[in-house]
């Protein structure tokens, strides 16, 4: 059976919909190692911002029941680095490129899009959950106006596939959600990770040396369905989903809910090859069920 395994995001075409999430997968050299990168449909990098970044203090990983907390605080050499470094790199392999991105204000999310324009990537994901330092560090994400102000103004400085990542420690995701559909995003992704803590009892002290970090893993899933299946109601344009999966029956779900692509991001820490085992099994799914285009499975949850 001929089975169709191509997606349209946002006019970024993949040949499946499995993207490697950023964050979890560097910018793929590592776990090159253990799969084939041409198996992927892309790999969203490591979050950049415009100069190079240490990241917070140690300890930055937590273990939790079904999942992880970290606040690496964005470790990364850097757009101009990435460019000259790994770009070419990536480049030696089919999958597609997607420039995750980070400012701590409005000029510095431009000032990248600017530079990423020129550079050979194939789309850019903003990662908006950095704070806004002449707000008075407010996080991006968490306001409509300015995801909406952000989005805008990135889009005018750079013509290709733009997605926004969407945090869930908001209120109403769907309503951020369709500020950025009216900011031009060409298509949203989520969820980014919850907002947690772990604690010493014996030294009555948080794990972690930022004190709170982000929480991925499995433990995250059911909210992250729940988010995506508001926000597929919501707008019109693509949305990408993550949050929890680790196995095919995670990414049908994920699909059923709305999401038009897939992210797999902790769970490559447990399995290197988890991106393919994830891809394996939805097309075992799809033979099972005489499914013949995986695009047909978007938003073909029938709820009750």
């Amino acid at each position: 059976m001929n089975i169709k395994t191509e997606v349209n995001i946002g006019g970024l075409e993949l040949q499946n919909p499995v993207i490697a999430a950023s964050g979890t997968f560097g910018f793929g050299r590592e776990y090159g190692e253990y799969i084939d990168l041409n198996s992927l449909g892309a790999i969203s990098v490591k979050g950049l911002t415009l100069r190079p970044r240490e990241g917070n203090l140690p300890p930055r990983i937590a273990e939790t029941p079904s999942g992880i907390l970290n606040s690496v605080g964005l470790q990364n050499p850097g757009v101009h680095a990435f460019i000259q470094e790994e770009i070419p790199f990536l480049r030696r392999y089919r999958c597609k490129i997607i420039a995750n991105v980070a400012g701590s204000t409005v000029e510095e999310y431009e000032e990248m899009a600017e530079i990423l324009s020129s550079a050979d990537i194939d789309a850019i994901e903003l990662n908006l959950s950095c704070p806004n330092v002449k707000a008075g560090c407010a996080a991006f994400g968490t306001s409509a106006a300015m995801i909406k102000e952000v989005t805008r103004r990135v889009k005018n400085k750079y013509n290709g596939p733009l997605f926004v990542k969407l945090t869930p420690n908001v209120t109403s995701i769907s309503e951020l959600a369709l500020a950025a559909e009216e900011g031009g995003a060409d298509a949203v992704s989520l969820i980014n990770t919850l907002l947690g803590m772990a604690i010493d009892i014996h030294t009555r002290r948080p794990i972690l040396a930022n004190n709170t970090g982000g929480l991925s893993g499995p433990a995250i899933k059911p909210v992250a369905l729940r988010m995506v299946n508001e926000v597929y109601r919501t707008v019109k344009i693509p949305i990408i989903g993550m949050g929890g999966i680790s196995t095919g029956d995670d990414a049908i779900e994920f699909l059923l809910a709305g999401a038009s692509a897939i992210m797999v991001g902790t769970a490559s820490f447990v399995n290197p090859r988890a991106c393919l085992d994830v891809f394996d099994d939805v097309l075992a799914y799809m033979k099972n069920y005489n499914i013949r285009d995986i695009a047909s499975l978007t938003g073909s949850l029938r709820l009750n």
